[in-house]
């Protein structure tokens, strides 16, 4: 009986030792589970960014309750705000529109309100003329589409003025663009306008250290292969067609300039990646370029101002040379005066400079024809350029030409959709003459491989090896942009006659229809072929500019 008491005494004795232990165990584990949480919301509350309170703890009872009940502090909810439906559009709009990241889209919306209310304050100004039935709106849409094509044909890595072409000539064709009266005026002047601009890029972009130091194979490149063809075409067009000498040498000096539009970015994009840096190849082109362009207005000019010289033969022989000759003086006086004022410490010399550049150009464009010189403004508005350049870069390192280039440039990309879009518009599809169509083309091709013929000729002795030699005879092809600007130009002076000769305005307008059917060939045959064989054709550097 004792025993067996003793038995279960020490059973219990044994029970109640492991009920202690599991009670002891059991309390560490809630201690841990007490020490953790205060730990884990500390980290909650660093993370989310908001300050932590150890006055926030819980106790046992509040535990079983699910109460949180802080001790001794008073804990502030946030407050919802209750929010007017105007704020939340403000917000929305804020979101949607404030602060999305910078997109194209945000651009052509820009574009489109600015042109939205450019048009409203022309109603405002001019009235009917702005409506839907009256000049200036067909004007300022041929202007629209064409400065919309021109982003569209890049996308098909073409020349942007191809598309500004295709807006004008289309735009003709369907009827939709016709102008009379004083917007003919308007439009001329606007062409001249463009054209002044770009003749100042072209004189701001001679370098004087490097015509110094231009050595043979760049002046050979410069004038051979712009002579040749011009004398090429002049021949197809005497023997084959039958024109007068001075109106074939105008053609032939008109369609033999390359662009520098479609040349130099395609040149500058592969001396970037450096693509013939090795023998200076996108150097010796770019070069060149301006001396091709140089010879063949001047040659333009020479022939043009002869052909519209009234007077004896004497008269008509000397008129080119004196066009010339006036040109290069005036521009050179108003060259130096235009380097020369305002003050390279002004604060706003560029402005001053562009503008003293530009309004002096333009008055050369204009005004030489009114002078008696109709072919001295080119000529003289490329000389202001370049001499005014020439004065600014040894007034010191802060008087350097870059930031006057950079105003004409912004000039360029406004003006550029008038010239090609009002260029487009001079022709009219339906009205085209097939025989003009296939004669041009045939002396178009036939000039080309002249040209290449030249070229390698030209520059067999120069250390290029044949695939070099062919690069720089792709990039030798395009045209666009002084056909663009000095096309309309005989015609023009044509209907400015009293009365107009008959001959004289079928060849002008033939001149005009073959220059536009040029640069429909060329530009996109240049700029395919120095785009894509570029990389093929040369070699490149080690060192890539960056």
């Amino acid at each position: 009986m004792c025993g067996t008491e003793s038995w279960d005494a020490s059973n219990h004795v044994r029970y109640d030792l492991a009920h202690v232990k599991t009670i002891i165990k059991e309390a560490g584990t809630l201690m841990r589970l007490f020490t953790v949480i205060p730990l884990g919301a500390a980290v909650c509350q660093l993370t989310l960014g908001m300050p932590y309170n150890p006055a926030f703890h819980a106790s046992r009872e509040d535990v079983r309750a699910d109460i949180i009940r802080p001790r001794g502090v008073v804990r502030i909810e946030p407050v919802r705000e209750n929010k007017s439906k105007l704020k939340l559009a403000a917000e929305w709009v804020q979101e949607q529109l404030w602060d999305r990241p910078h997109s194209c889209w945000q651009d052509y919306l820009t574009l489109l309100v600015l042109t939205l209310v450019m048009w409203l304050l022309l109603v405002i100004l001019f009235g009917d003329q702005v409506t839907p039935s009256g000049d200036m709106f067909r004007m300022l849409v041929l202007i629209l589409c064409a400065a919309v094509a021109a982003p569209l044909t890049a996308l098909l890595r073409l020349p942007p003025l191809l598309g500004m072409l295709f807006a004008g000539i289309i735009l003709r064709t369907v009827g939709f663009y016709h102008v009379s009266g004083i917007y003919l005026t308007i439009v001329a002047n606007l062409r001249q306008t463009a054209m002044t601009v770009i003749l100042i890029k072209a004189g701001l972009g001679l370098d004087p250290a490097t015509l110094i130091k231009l050595s043979l194979v760049v002046v050979r490149l410069g004038m051979c292969p712009c002579t040749i063809e011009a004398i090429t075409i002049a021949l197809i067009a005497v023997f084959l067609l039958g024109w007068p000498w001075l109106w074939a040498l105008v053609l032939g000096f008109l369609l033999c300039a390359i662009s520098p539009a479609v040349v130099v970015p395609t040149l500058l994009d592969l001396k970037e990646r450096g693509y013939g840096e090795d023998k200076g190849i996108p150097t010796l082109v770019l070069a060149a370029c301006s001396l091709d362009d140089i010879t063949a207005i001047s040659m333009f000019s020479l022939f043009l101002g002869m052909i519209f010289s009234t007077g004896d033969l004497t008269h008509q022989i000397l008129q080119g040379p004196t066009d010339i000759l006036v040109g290069l003086v005036s521009g050179i006086l108003w060259g130096i005066v235009s380097g020369s004022l305002p003050h390279r410490d002004d604060d706003l010399a560029v402005w001053k400079r562009s503008a003293m550049v530009g309004i002096g150009g333009l008055c050369a464009i204009l005004g030489a024809p009114k002078a008696g010189f109709p072919s001295a403004g080119p000529l003289a508005c490329v000389t202001i350029a370049f001499v005014a350049s020439v004065c600014w870069k040894t007034q010191g390192p802060m008087s350097n030409k870059t930031q006057v280039a950079d105003v004409f440039s912004i000039l360029w990309r406004i003006l550029e959709p008038m010239l090609y879009a009002f260029i487009g518009a001079e022709i009219d599809l339906t009205i085209l003459d097939l025989h003009t169509v296939t004669w041009g083309a045939a002396v178009i091709t036939g000039a080309l491989l002249v040209r290449l013929v030249v070229c390698w000729v030209v520059l067999l002795g120069a250390g290029l090896n044949w695939k070099e030699i062919f690069f720089v005879g792709l990039a030798w092809l395009p045209k666009a942009t002084v056909q663009a600007a000095l096309a309309p130009l005989p015609l023009t002076m044509v209907q400015a006659q009293n009365p107009v000769p008959a001959s004289d305005l079928d060849m002008a307008s033939q001149i005009l229809t073959v220059a536009v059917l040029s640069i429909l060939i060329t530009s996109p045959l240049g700029a395919i072929g120095t785009t894509i064989g570029g990389p093929r054709l040369l070699k490149q550097s080690g060192m890539a500019s960056t």
